[in-house]
């Protein structure tokens, strides 16, 4: 009996120290800002409402707008597919949106495809291929980066984090809290499975 105890203590005082490391670096990636010139900006979508961006889609778009106006890239990917019903993409109403504040349509590819950030993922991954870039800068919400960015990498892509600084996802912490508990849950998932929990509901 004892010797199952050290056993099962073990395994306790292992699965917090894995809980507790990953939630430590989704805070940290989170505080990161590694924006520098790239092929591309990523902007990872988020839901949308007949074209319209939802507000955590319009920070991220936002960002990733005065990185492209600060000339970090020459152009912007939106990415996302739809929802039963919809008529918009996310990468179609992200695409429009930046169209509205004066991004030529040329500067942007919509790639409508994915509804949760392992698929948007891997769409991204085959133009990132045909295209021949060498790097991206993702833009997502602060705690979302550490997974989106692992995601890339396992794809075979090179990417920095540029995350947003504004929008619902940071607005308390409260909100915080429970990203970095949300994020920490589905970055392991990943890393167990390979797949991923969520689907959008404005999470990522």
């Amino acid at each position: 009996m004892r010797w199952v105890l050290r056993v099962v203590a073990a395994a306790v005082i292992a699965a917090v120290l894995v809980v507790g490391g990953t939630a430590y670096a989704v805070w940290k990636q989170a505080r990161a800002d590694e924006q520098a010139p790239a092929d591309a900006i990523l902007v990872l979508g988020s839901a949308q409402y007949d074209g319209v961006p939802s507000p955590v889609f319009e920070a991220r778009l936002d960002h990733a707008l005065a990185l492209f106006e600060d000339g970090l890239a020459p152009t912007i990917v939106t990415v996302g597919g739809k929802q039963d019903g919809d008529r918009f993409t996310e990468a179609e109403a992200g695409s429009l949106w930046l169209q509205d504040l004066g991004v030529p349509a040329e500067a942007i590819v919509a790639i409508g495809a994915g509804t949760n950030t392992l698929r948007s993922m891997e769409a991204v991954a085959e133009v990132y291929d045909d295209r021949g870039w060498s790097r991206l800068i993702i833009v997502t919400d602060p705690w979302h980066e550490l997974r989106a960015n692992r995601i890339a990498a396992d794809l075979g892509m090179t990417t920095l984090a540029s995350p947003t600084r504004q929008g619902p996802a940071i607005f308390t912490r409260e909100t915080q809290l429970r990203s970095i508990v949300r994020e920490t849950a589905a970055y392991l998932y990943y890393r167990l499975t390979g797949s991923t929990p969520e689907t959008r509901m404005g999470l990522g």
